[in-house]
């Protein structure tokens, strides 16, 4: 027996607590031969956070087989933290550590099971790999504030109910130049200081060829990496701000669509870094004429019954199916409660704006930029018929996000409920408005039942947790445009 069997997880725990299928037990034996044939000497493991931000260890490459059978034990503290890093539960009082779960207590750990299918070598590292993990508590069972966990389970009520989700993504973001490539000292601060940068293209000419020249050594550096990390990318444009990049991905089934997401913003980070760049899916940069940023999210459904598109229009005129209708009721039902989800930083909401290419109120239209929800379709039968979510910034949480329009698309579908008519002046029209900040959607978030029931009361409650001390943390800081206002005047 090998003694230092289980030393980074526990000892049997993937078999013993049943977490894999007879797929991922295939998908291992075919990682440690990739693992082996390409050379790979380190492999990082990584989950994705309450942020959607990827975290793990990086272990050698002779201790894989071993985590395949018992696991990768990490801190509970993780689960704590909020955008700064700060951990807000008092993590050795008591069992379970203010959490309200039994062995979440005493910063004890919890244990990555990994899934072997997501197996990948990175190809801006040397000799490393990389998988995505699940989380589970030491008993076996998931930890239940996990982010991919939760999405999975919407994903579960939305198959029982005869539908599988199909999501695009289209993603907003910069890329700067980094001026300064040391980190001082007296930067590193919690959260660090932000580094100096400087544009690599100017001017807002949305979609010019001069300016994507401009940017095109790093498209060219970033379409090699990731294409060859298996992203399925469709486009690089250049959009309206300077230093403004959006790329377009081909639309996935599912968790694939979130867990895309979730490695390309890390990828892009990473890979900028290396090459002197830096890039923020920040949705509105706190420096001179940058324009905000955002995350459309183009939907749709199909039957598990035939694989059909369950939002085409059936019949002449419709501009969406039945199904998709409710699909968009529910959606616009509980719109400002899911803000939390689409735009959960105190910056996203700056981006709400009338007349800008991003929505203010719940409000759907066809083929209409300015609704928060737009309707794509070629008529009836169009298998592309989709809806797009305009109103979600790049630094959303993927699995979030995407849970949010799963539960309450149901929730239209299982009501049967139906919009009002759709709109083509949204910025006019006569509909609930949108949050104008976190906090306001805090509390439409706290204060809806549907959630409440969807998700359950202890994962609201920790979530709200999490975002009040954000909120906190702001209030306490005194903001340039305060003391621009107040100092010399009074």
């Amino acid at each position: 027996m090998n003694l230092s069997d289980g030393a980074v997880g526990r000892s049997g725990f993937i078999v013993t607590h049943e977490l894999w299928s007879a797929e991922d037990r295939d998908a291992a034996k075919v990682a440690l031969a990739r693992i082996k044939e390409a050379k790979v000497d380190y492999v990082r493991l990584s989950f994705a956070d309450q942020h959607g931000i990827l975290r793990g260890k990086t272990l050698l490459e002779a201790e894989i087989e071993s985590v395949f059978r018992n696991g990768c034990a990490m801190p509970s503290t993780l689960i704590g933290k909020d955008t700064a890093g700060n951990t807000l539960y008092p993590v050795f009082t008591g069992a379970d550590g203010g959490f309200g779960v039994a062995g979440m207590g005493g910063a004890g750990d919890i244990i990555m099971a990994p899934r072997p299918a997501s197996f990948r070598v990175l190809p801006w590292v040397p000799n490393t790999g990389w998988m995505l993990c699940d989380i589970y508590l030491q008993d076996g069972k998931p930890v239940p504030f996990s982010t991919r966990h939760i999405y999975r389970t919407a994903l579960e009520r939305l198959a029982a109910a005869g539908f599988d989700y199909v999501a695009g993504l289209e993603v907003e973001f910069y890329v700067l130049k980094l001026e300064q490539d040391r980190i001082p000292p007296e930067g590193a601060t919690q959260p660090p200081t932000p580094p100096k940068v400087s544009l690599l293209a100017n001017g807002y000419h949305y979609l010019t060829e001069i300016r994507v020249d401009q940017l095109d050594p790093v498209i060219q550096l970033l379409g090699a990496q990731l294409k060859a990390l298996g992203l399925p990318l469709r486009s690089f444009e250049g959009e309206f701000g300077p230093s403004q990049l959006e790329v377009t991905f081909n639309p996935a089934h599912g968790l694939t669509a979130a867990d895309n997401m979730t490695l390309f913003r890390s990828a892009v980070k990473q890979i900028c870094r290396r090459h002197g760049y830096h890039a923020t899916f920040m949705c509105r940069p706190g420096l001179p004429n940058l324009f905000a940023s955002g995350w459309h999210l183009h939907q749709s459904l199909r039957r598990r019954s035939d694989g059909a598109s369950a939002f085409a229009p059936e019949q002449p005129g419709e501009i969406i199916s039945p199904t998709g209708l409710a699909f968009i009721a529910g959606i616009l039902k509980h719109a400002r409660a899911s803000c939390v989800f689409s735009t959960p930083t105190i910056n996203g909401y700056k981006r709400y704006r009338s007349h800008s290419l991003a929505p203010d109120r719940a409000i759907w239209g066809r083929d209409h930029k300015g609704a928060m929800l737009r309707v794509v379709s070629g008529g009836v039968g169009d298998p592309g018929t989709r809806i797009e979510n305009r109103v979600g910034e790049p630094a959303a949480n993927p699995y979030l996000y995407m849970a949010s329009q799963v539960l309450s698309g149901l929730d239209g579908i299982e009501r049967d409920l139906r919009p009002v008519t759709p709109s083509d002046t949204p910025y006019e029209a006569q509909a609930e408005k949108l949050p104008k900040s976190l906090w306001e959607s805090l509390d439409a978030f706290r204060g809806n039942e549907f959630y409440r029931n969807a998700l359950g009361a202890q994962f609201v409650d920790y979530f709200c947790k999490i975002k009040d001390a954000e909120v906190a943390r702001f209030m306490s800081e005194v903001t340039d445009w305060e003391h621009k206002e107040y100092f010399e005047m009074f």
